[in-house]
């Protein structure tokens, strides 16, 4: 046993391996890294824990078996075989093809053996063979020896040097075993290093004795046979190797003694406040770190990154570019404000955008990425609102907003809306600030003239807003209050094309209004689409903050009601005098095109508000894809009777109701008598013979 001991000695490659280059070495090691990566952390001294040392040193071994330059590879075949193309490619280097009846033996001898049989086996590979015996030979002098280990253990000197990867501030190691896994790793700590590896070559290599023992003396064992004897005390069992348990690449993370962490970041930070000085003198611009306000320390100084941040490269657009422009869009408003000279807080605003410190306030759109310009953004606005400094910058496809207070950058925010795609009504407006439940609007160039007034109330008279440089005073927002919906303020905007209605859903850009049948929906500002939107505008609440670019309101349906007055199921709607009730189905589309939101409201007569019968998502009904849709509520009559009722959109032949309540009829309108709570599943059938599902 004192030969397993010794001092391993140095080894070359046998002269009679074919020649490997430094990338066939690293096409190997890639290739197979999960593998080589298993097999060093199989061979090294388990020590009890120590799995993640363990972890990272099999790691650091794999990653730095890669040869200088053309060497010789082992004379011992390699087991794993290449992809078609990379065997090609390594076949044509070396020359040699490994006999593939010898492999399928082989093959057959690991599996009656109960050896793992891994993806890959065939024709050898040189790289392999050299970069798997690199391994090997690194492995066993991590391991003590009687002289060395003796020597370092002296010194305090650890079995390796650092190796990399490092891990700060987490702790990695193999996911957890069973009772066969730790027995078998308490079996291989008791072995010497050559024998321990000679178990893992017959195990995880599926070697021949033979092979092992020219592998073990290529490697520097100083007595292979001795290495194989021992290895024979530890049973063959070679299905446990492919466990996650002996898996360095399958890991687990936890955080180191965070107490002891914290006493050495205590210690360590007067030493390194005086680097952290010298670095911000030396690689900062002039200014230092202080004109970025509250960005947090920059991380790339490259060309483009410098450009992109660079306020005096800010795009600015002429005042009068949208009038001979082809685009009628973000990309031709001019920059407006009263600051748009101030150097100091562009540049405040582009380092905060591109790197927002952790007091940052940061809000985004769904669906808008929140990541810094890829190039020097367009200043639409610079200037005071109320008590903030507020820019706006367009890059192309967002609208960012920062707003710093008026004395100094703490409490700074950070919006993103996505406007890709906009269109002249979708670029109508922006909203630069709110307060107090009011909202102030920066409107397009293009804007004559800006009103406000109350979606509830579509007779009442439009208040003006004088604009002072494209910018409204303060515009009461519609506030959502506890109980009952009273009023839903809008912006009126008038350009020469017309009138439109935009409201304020909560985010950067304002969603604009319309209303019509899809495919040939019109501005909702008209007298007749005004009173479509009056009874459901409460309704807009909820399709805040969900990236709404429009909405639209289609009036689909009008039926008579059974009864004299009553009341829908679960809702507030008083009673009225017969008559019939209106269908109408609201869509939100989005700037992102998925998430879409769609509503089938029913509102009885003289009742102030719709209710929503029924909603869903994504779904083309409603739409201009599918213009059509079909709906119902269980409703009250006067008399106390309940009461099915359903509507379908024009071209629906007929409508069937199942489950709860059973019928059908002829038309788009379906009136049955129910029980209350009853539920049941409608489908329609338009005129060319299609189907349609009740919506929801």
């Amino acid at each position: 046993m004192q030969s397993q001991h010794a001092a391993p000695r140095p080894a070359s490659p046998s002269p009679d391996g074919p020649l490997v280059d430094v990338g066939q070495a690293e096409a190997a090691l890639v290739e197979h890294y999960p593998r080589l990566v298993r097999l060093a952390y199989l061979m090294l001294p388990p020590k009890p824990g120590d799995r993640g040392r363990r972890v990272l040193t099999a790691h650091a071994l794999v990653q730095r078996a890669l040869p200088r330059g053309r060497t010789a590879a082992p004379a011992a075949p390699a087991r794993p075989r290449r992809s078609a193309g990379g065997r090609a490619a390594h076949s044509a280097r070396s020359g040699r093809r490994a006999d593939r009846s010898d492999r399928t033996e082989r093959t057959d001898q690991a599996a009656r053996a109960g050896r793992p049989v891994w993806a890959g086996d065939g024709d050898g590979d040189p790289g392999y063979a050299l970069v798997r015996l690199q391994v090997v030979r690194t492995a066993l002098r991590a391991g003590p020896s009687r002289r060395r280990g003796a020597r370092r253990r002296r010194s305090g000197l650890p079995a390796l040097p650092p190796p990399l990867p490092q891990v700060w501030g987490l702790r990695l190691f193999p996911r957890s075993g069973g009772a066969g896994e730790l027995a078998l790793e308490q079996r291989l700590s008791a072995l010497s290093g050559p024998a321990r590896a000679a178990w893992v070559l017959r195990g995880l290599e599926r070697l021949s004795d033979d092979d092992v023992h020219a592998v073990l003396t290529d490697a520097g064992a100083a007595d292979a046979a001795g290495a194989l004897r021992e290895a024979d005390r530890v049973p063959a069992e070679y299905r446990l190797l492919g466990s996650p348990a002996f898996d360095p690449c399958a890991l687990q993370a936890r955080p180191p003694d965070l107490v002891r962490r914290r006493r050495r970041l205590k210690a360590s930070l007067a030493a390194g406040a005086a680097l952290v000085v010298c670095g911000a003198l030396f690689g900062l611009p002039d200014d230092g770190w202080a004109p970025d306000g509250a960005a947090a320390p920059p991380y790339a100084l490259n060309r483009s990154a410098q450009a992109a941040l660079d306020p005096g490269k800010l795009t600015r657009v002429s005042p009068a570019a949208w009038k001979t422009s082809a685009r009628t869009d973000f990309s031709v408003w001019p920059a407006r404000g009263d600051l748009t000279g101030d150097t100091a807080l562009l540049r405040r605003t582009l380092a905060v955008w591109a790197r927002p410190g952790e007091r940052v306030r940061v809000s985004a759109t769904p669906g808008t990425p929140s990541g810094g310009p890829a190039g020097p953004p367009q200043l639409l606005y610079a200037g005071t609102v109320d008590n903030a400094r507020v820019v706006v910058l367009h890059d192309g496809l967002r609208i960012t907003r920062y707003a710093e207070p008026l004395d100094g950058t703490g409490g700074a925010a950070l919006d993103f809306a996505r406007v890709d795609g906009a269109d002249r009504a979708g670029a109508s407006a922006l909203v630069l600030g709110r307060a107090d439940g009011n909202v102030r609007y920066l409107t397009a160039p293009w804007v004559r003239s800006a009103g406000a007034r109350d979606l509830r109330e579509p007779g009442a008279d439009t208040a003006g807003l004088p604009l002072t440089g494209g910018v409204t005073p303060p515009v009461a927002g519609p506030v959502l209050k506890s109980g009952s919906c009273a009023s839903w303020n809008v912006l009126e905007l008038t350009d020469g094309t017309g009138t439109r209605l935009v409201t304020d859903l909560g985010e950067l850009v304002p969603a604009v209004l319309t209303a019509g049948r899809p495919g040939a929906a019109r501005e909702a500002a008209g007298g007749e689409a005004s009173r479509t939107w009056s009874p459901f505008a409460c309704s807009l609440a909820s399709m805040r903050s969900a990236g709404v670019r429009s909405v639209n309101a289609w009036a689909f349906a009008e039926q008579p009601l059974p009864d004299a007055g009553g009341t829908g199921a679960g809702s507030s709607l008083p009673g009225g005098g017969g008559g019939s009730a209106s269908w109408v189905c609201t869509r939100a589309e989005t700037w992102r095109g998925g998430g879409s939101r769609v509503q089938a409201q029913f509102r009885t007569p003289g009742g102030p508000s719709g209710v929503v019968a029924a909603r869903a998502e994504d779904v083309p009904q409603c739409g201009e894809r599918e213009p059509r849709v079909l709906a119902g509520v269980l409703w009250k009559s006067g008399a106390g009777t309940w009461y099915l009722l359903a509507a379908g959109s024009r071209g629906t032949t007929s409508v069937t109701a199942t489950g709860g309540v059973e019928g059908t009829v002829r038309g788009n309108l379906l009136t049955l008598e129910a029980e209350q709570g009853a539920q049941a599943d409608l489908e329609g059938t338009l005129e060319n013979g299609d189907r349609v599902s009740g919506l929801g």
